[in-house]
C-alpha cells in the first residue's frame, strides 16, 4: 500500500521527533555528568548546578524541537501510524548511549532494537489513510459521536474510579493504577492533540480556525490531560521501578490511543484484513522490542548497584505524550556516575 504525502510527512516529522527526543536524554545526561563533577552535587540529590550548564540546556532545546515535531506530525497522519513510531527514541538513545557514554549494548538490547525497527517498518507499510478534513468542527462532529462519546465516558468513568477509590487504597502497591489512570487520560490527550493541530495546520494554510470555540475547547483538553498525566506518571515512576513502569504504560497508552482513534477517526474503515492483522502484529513487534530493551536497561542498572556506590534513590520527571519517553527522561538522573566522579560512597556498617 503506497503512502500519502501527508502520512509520508506524519512519519517523516514522527522519525525526526524520535531523533532528536532520543539524542536529548543523551546530551542531557551528559550535561549532569559534567554539573556533577563541578559542584560534586547531582541533580538526584537536589543539586541544581545542571541550570548553569549549557549542554543540558542544549538537550532540553533538542526535546522541544522533538516534542513540537511530534505535535506537528499528528496533524498529518493518523495516530495508529504516530504514536508506536515513539519507541523509536528509545532506540536512538541506546546507540549513543553505546556510542557516546561508551555503555554495552547487550545482544539482549540489540534484539529489542530489531524488534522495534521491523515492527515500526510494518506499522508504515499499512498504515491508514485518513481521510481529508477541512475544518476544526468536522473534528467536533467526529467528537461527539455516539461511539466516541461512550468511550469518552467510560475513560472518565473509570479515570474517577482509580483516582478516587483505588489509588488512596492500593496506588502505592499496584502498578496498574497510577499507569491506568497516565494511559487513559493520555488516549484523550493525543485525540486532542491531533484535533488542535489539524486546526492550527488548516490555519497556516488560510483557513482560519481560531475563530472557532471548538478549537480552544480542544486546546483547554489538552492542557487538562496533559496536567493530569503528568502528575500520575511522576507518582509511577517515583513509587515502582522504571523498567516495570515503561512497558507496561506503553502498552496501555499506546493500545487506548489506538482504541481511541479508531473510534473517532475511524482509521481501519477500508482497510482490508490482512492490513489490520499486519498493523496489530507490527506493534505486538514494538511492544516486545520496548520490553526486551527495558529489561537489558534494567539488567544493567542491577549489576552496576554491586560496585561501592550506593543505589540512588528515584527522582521526578515526565514527558507529555510517549510512553517510553518519560521513562528514559527519569532515567538520565537516576544512572551512577563513572567511577572518576566518586559523590556517595556507602556508609560503614
Amino acid at each position: 500500500m503506497g503512502m500519502s504525502q501527508d502520512n509520508l510527512r506524519g512519519f517523516i516529522l514522527a522519525l525526526l521527533s524520535s531523533v532528536f527526543i532520543g539524542a536529548s536524554f543523551i546530551i542531557k545526561k551528559k550535561g549532569l555528568r559534567r554539573a556533577a563533577a563541578v559542584s560534586g552535587v547531582r541533580a538526584g540529590y537536589g543539586g541544581y548546578a545542571y541550570l548553569l550548564e549549557p549542554l543540558w540546556w542544549l538537550g532540553m532545546v533538542t526535546m522541544i524541537v522533538g516534542e513540537v515535531a511530534n505535535f506537528v506530525a499528528y496533524a498529518f497522519a493518523p495516530a495508529i501510524l504516530v504514536t508506536p513510531l515513539g519507541a523509536l527514541s528509545i532506540i536512538v538513545s541506546a546507540i549513543l548511549v553505546h556510542f557516546m557514554l561508551k555503555e554495552k549494548l547487550h545482544q539482549l538490547g540489540v534484539l529489542g532494537c530489531i524488534m522495534c525497527i521491523s515492527g515500526s517498518v510494518i506499522i508504515v507499510i499499512h498504515a491508514p489513510q485518513e481521510s481529508p478534513i477541512t475544518s476544526v468542527q468536522e473534528i467536533w462532529a467526529m467528537a461527539t459521536q455516539p461511539a466516541f462519546l461512550l468511550y469518552l465516558g467510560s475513560v472518565i468513568v473509570l479515570v474517577v474510579l482509580l483516582i478516587l477509590y483505588f489509588a488512596p487504597r492500593c496506588g502505592h502497591t499496584n502498578v496498574l493504577v497510577f499507569t491506568g489512570i497516565c494511559s487513559l487520560m493520555g488516549s484523550l490527550s493525543v485525540m486532542s492533540v491531533k484535533a488542535l493541530g489539524t486546526a492550527l495546520k488548516l490555519t497556516f494554510e488560510g483557513k482560519n480556525q481560531l475563530v472557532y470555540l471548538e478549537t480552544w475547547f480542544f486546546m483547554f483538553i489538552v492542557a487538562t490531560c496533559v496536567i493530569i498525566q503528568m502528575n500520575y506518571l511522576n507518582k509511577a515512576l517515583d513509587t515502582f521501578n522504571t523498567a516495570v513502569v515503561s512497558p507496561i504504560y506503553y502498552v496501555m497508552f499506546t493500545s487506548l490511543t489506538i482504541i481511541a482513534s479508531v473510534i473517532m477517526f475511524k482509521d481501519w474503515d477500508g482497510q482490508n484484513t490482512g492490513s489490520i492483522i499486519s498493523e496489530l502484529c507490527g506493534f505486538i513487534a514494538v511492544l516486545c522490542g520496548t520490553i526486551l530493551l527495558n529489561s537489558a536497561k534494567d539488567s544493567d542498572r542491577g549489576s552496576s548497584f554491586r560496585g561501592e556506590h550506593a543505589p540512588l534513590s528515584p527522582t521526578l520527571s515526565t514527558g507529555l505524550f510517549s510512553g517510553n519517553r518519560e521513562t528514559l527522561k527519569h532515567d538520565e538522573e537516576n544512572e551512577l556516575l563513572p567511577d572518576d566522579i566518586c559523590l556517595r560512597k556507602q556508609e560503614p556498617y
